[in-house]
């Protein structure tokens, strides 16, 4: 993902308003840990070699039995650890938001990783 802004129909009617295609609007507010969330900003840019090997120990140390993980980049669990650490929350937070929710920013984060 990047910082390119795509014009909403309001800005394509003249008006100025833009949406960062980084953020993403959950499907309704969630709560985590006593904070609200609506949106979240996914800066894949801003991620670094080391932290997507930091989000690989993390996935290994988690895996049962420490097993393999062949394709890294398809497993939901690594996705959701980089989607996490991309917006700057913990992993519990995207593991607990609704399926749909779940599902998009693990897209958001496979495209990402797939480039």
């Amino acid at each position: 993902m990047s910082e390119n802004k795509t014009k909403t129909p309001a800005a394509e009617a003249g008006q100025t308003e833009t949406v960062d295609e980084r953020v993403y609007k959950l499907s309704r507010p969630f709560t985590f840990e006593g904070t609200e969330y609506t949106e979240l900003l996914l800066d894949f840019d801003s991620l670094t070699g080391g932290d997507l090997l930091s989000c690989e120990g993390q996935m290994n140390s988690m895996s049962p039995g420490n097993e393999v993980v062949p394709v890294k980049q398809i497993s939901q669990t690594y996705q959701a650890l980089v989607a996490a650490r991309a917006a700057k929350v913990p992993v519990d937070l995207i593991k607990a938001l609704p399926g749909k929710d779940f599902s998009k920013i693990l897209v958001r984060s496979q495209n990402f990783l797939l480039g």
